[in-house]
């Protein structure tokens, strides 16, 4: 049977519940137990027996299976699973008054994806499934499309991210995923809540892009007859605040970048940005790494996890390298040794880096060779700190080595999983930054940024010392849940029209 012609026979059940009396989409419902209560409350329960005390259930019929004069469904809610154990006699008796025939109704009028309340004393049956003893039951919704019977394996795999609610139906696991990524978010809050940071919001719209390299979503705004901006970022905004006073900020949020997509990247995702005045970049390791294990071990339980079959240790202390050792590390190149710029991009060609020749300094091609050789090696979490200043606008110059910033990413399973800088805070030096940026941004760079006037004029009022720290909530989730792409780990990605729906993914 269709899709098409399962519907027009449930459509025709919905007018006999109708004609019955019956309201085939209920307004209320107060149930007395999840499923997983009653599991855990009579898991000694023997088979065979039965507790006299009533209870009331509601969830999806998963299952259904029909005997003669006997019904057994399976029922689903957030936490679980129970059995309905439906005996025609006891139906009838106790059912009476409101449905005469209420057993033949609920065998001819009911479906696998309904939603039904049941009341019922708890038993055990004689195969050991704890069930509800149903003694009557309810339609609260009529569903009138069948749930696959299948979802995981589908060839189209996107289907399953554009219907995510019958993914979530099907799928436990999927609702535990995001079970747990609220869980996560939720810890990140309340460990920095405890130590005296508070979330202020920040505006979405902004006249102007800033706080990092990335190209922007442009929208109009009709009234002010002005170009707005998405934010790339929270950063300029949240640092306004600690030029302003507050000493220890940070908003958990929606970033939009209108780039590429892949396993990694989605246009719209979730940050974390955290600011606190007088500390620097080594306050925020301590801090990421308070965090993330802090988070790990209230979620999972446990500090050792796995991601897609590699086992990951984020017990701390986690390791702390710079980005010269670890490029010399991994190629052998000591970067610090070149005098030229074509020494190094002859050194780099030999070592087989790729795309050297167009690099315009000694610092943007160290970071060719980080990106190139030693990221996808960097699986226990790992701090790699002291980047060079081409590529890092926002950073304070290192306070002992020249061309170095005081800045580190954390990369766990070879990925950036976070971001920070000891805050640059001398306005004249940002400004140059920015008008350097700006100018790149002139010459056609997309991702580059002009210069924000009003926060330069914030700097020039005077920002204490700062730390800065931005972790990718996604990134972070996916680790936690091993879960493979950033689509499992978000409810909602954005994906283009079915009908243009593209079968492959670059990882960019």
């Amino acid at each position: 049977m269709s899709e098409e012609d399962i519907r027009a026979t449930r459509l025709e059940k919905v007018e006999q519940l109708r004609q019955l009396g019956m309201n085939p989409y209920a307004y209320h419902w107060e149930s007395s137990h999840h499923a997983a209560q009653l599991q855990e409350k009579y898991a000694d329960l023997p088979n065979g027996e039965e507790v006299d005390l009533e209870v009331t259930v509601a969830g999806r019929v998963i299952a259904r299976r029909v005997f003669g004069k006997l019904a057994f469904f399976t029922l689903e809610d957030e936490t679980g699973t129970i059995q309905l154990y439906l005996e025609k006699n006891r139906i009838q008796e106790s059912m009476a008054d409101v449905d005469a025939d209420a057993f033949n109704h609920l065998k001819q009028l009911t479906d696998v994806g309904d939603i039904l309340g049941a009341s019922g004393t708890i038993k055990r049956t004689e195969k050991g499934e704890l069930s509800v003893f149903v003694k009557k039951y309810t339609i609260l919704t009529k569903s009138l499309l069948p749930l696959p019977d299948k979802w995981h394996g589908l060839t189209d795999v996107a289907k399953r991210y554009r219907q995510r609610y019958v993914d979530l139906i099907v799928n436990p696991e999927v609702r535990q995923t995001f079970r747990r990524r609220a869980l996560i978010t939720a810890g990140i809050r309340r460990y920095l809540e405890q130590r005296g940071f508070i979330e202020i919001e920040t505006p979405v719209l902004q006249a102007e892009a800033g706080g990092a390299d990335a190209r922007p979503f442009i929208t109009y705004h009709n009234t002010l007859e002005m170009e707005l901006f998405l934010r790339i970022a929270t950063e300029l905004h949240l640092k306004r605040l600690i030029v302003g006073g507050f000493e220890k900020v940070f908003e958990l949020g929606r970033i939009f970048r209108n780039e590429g997509i892949s396993t990694r990247h989605n246009p719209e995702f979730t940050t974390i940005e955290i600011y606190q005045a007088y500390a620097d970049y080594n306050d925020m390791m301590a801090l990421t790494e308070g965090i993330i294990t802090t988070v790990a071990q209230e979620v999972l339980g446990t500090l050792q996890i796995t991601y897609q079959g590699t086992p990951v240790d984020l017990t701390s202390p986690w390791r702390r390298a710079t980005m010269h050792d670890l490029v010399k590390e991994y190629t052998g190149l000591d970067f610090n040794s070149f005098q030229t710029l074509e020494e190094a991009k002859a050194a780099s060609k030999n070592a087989g880096l790729e795309g050297v020749k167009d690099c315009p300094s000694i610092g943007k091609l160290l970071n060719e060779a980080f990106e190139q050789k030693v990221e996808e090696n960097l699986i226990q979490p790992t701090f790699v700190i002291d980047y060079p200043v081409e590529i890092s606008p926002l950073a304070k110059p290192h306070r002992s080595k020249p061309g170095i910033v005081e800045r580190f990413e954390l990369f766990i399973v070879g990925r950036e999983t976070a971001n920070s800088f000891s805050e640059l805070t001398d306005p004249i030096d940002q400004r140059q930054r920015l008008e350097a940026q700006a100018a790149r941004k002139a010459a056609g760079d997309l991702e580059a940024q002009g210069v924000d006037e009003d926060f330069l004029t914030a700097l020039e009022y005077g920002m204490p010392p700062t730390g800065g720290l931005g972790i990718g909530i996604d990134r972070l989730v996916m680790l936690l849940t091993d879960c493979a792409s950033i689509r499992d780990a978000i409810a909602f990605p954005l994906l283009k029209p079915e009908k243009s729906e593209s079968s492959t993914e670059s990882d960019t």
